[in-house]
């Protein structure tokens, strides 16, 4: 170029100002640390939601530790006796002739001790609307009632404080029809008397 535009020296004039390196370079720091705290927040807020301890710990290689319950057999629910050792005083309560010696030959032929065969008392007699009653002492509530039970299912169970002895009573009633089936009552009492065993149970804690 000539005339009065003519260049000299060693140094050209710049086509861009300087300023605006500058002006980039912040705009490029600001949108970084923009986006770093977006993505902090971002991971804050799934920690809430996902419980980030657990996850962090997973993530760490936290030693998971399984443990496992084993099977251990614990006592019967109820310590019955067995029918052997069971005396039943069979008393007819209904207006129906020898239904009292009936069933009581019945429970003999299924292992239980005979006791008294007769009428129910006076209380009882002609009072039982359901399939019978079975009474005994107290404490026959969680042994000798409950094996007699399992021959007759429908019955109701009493027990009596001021009772003295270990026998007990099947009193008749007017629904009374027979006793269960021996099978069924060959099965409800294996059931009352196996032991109950708790089941295998695996857990895991971190």
């Amino acid at each position: 170029m000539g005339g009065q535009y003519k260049i000299t020296g060693d140094k050209y004039p710049r086509m861009r100002p300087a300023r605006r390196r500058g002006r980039f370079a912040v705009a490029a720091v600001a949108c970084v640390t923009v986006l770093g705290l977006l993505g902090w927040g971002t991971l804050q807020l799934i920690d809430v939601f996902t419980g980030g301890d657990k996850a962090s710990a997973i993530g760490a290689g936290a030693d998971c530790r399984t443990t496992v319950a084993k099977a251990s057999p614990s006592p019967a629910a109820v310590a019955v006796p067995k029918p052997a050792q069971v005396t039943v005083n069979v008393l007819n309560a209904t207006t129906r002739g020898g239904l009292a010696q009936k069933t009581a030959d019945e429970l003999k032929k299924r292992g239980f001790r005979v006791g008294d065969v007769g009428n129910a008392p006076k209380e009882y007699d002609k009072k039982v609307k359901g399939a019978g009653v079975l009474l005994g002492p107290a404490a026959s509530l969680k042994s000798a009632l409950p094996v007699l039970g399992t021959q007759l299912p429908g019955a109701e169970r009493r027990g009596e404080a001021a009772r003295k002895g270990t026998a007990v009573d099947l009193i008749i009633g007017d629904g009374f029809r027979e006793l269960a089936r021996r099978a069924d009552a060959d099965a409800a009492l294996a059931r009352l008397s196996a032991p109950r065993t708790t089941t295998a149970a695996e857990k895991k804690s971190c």
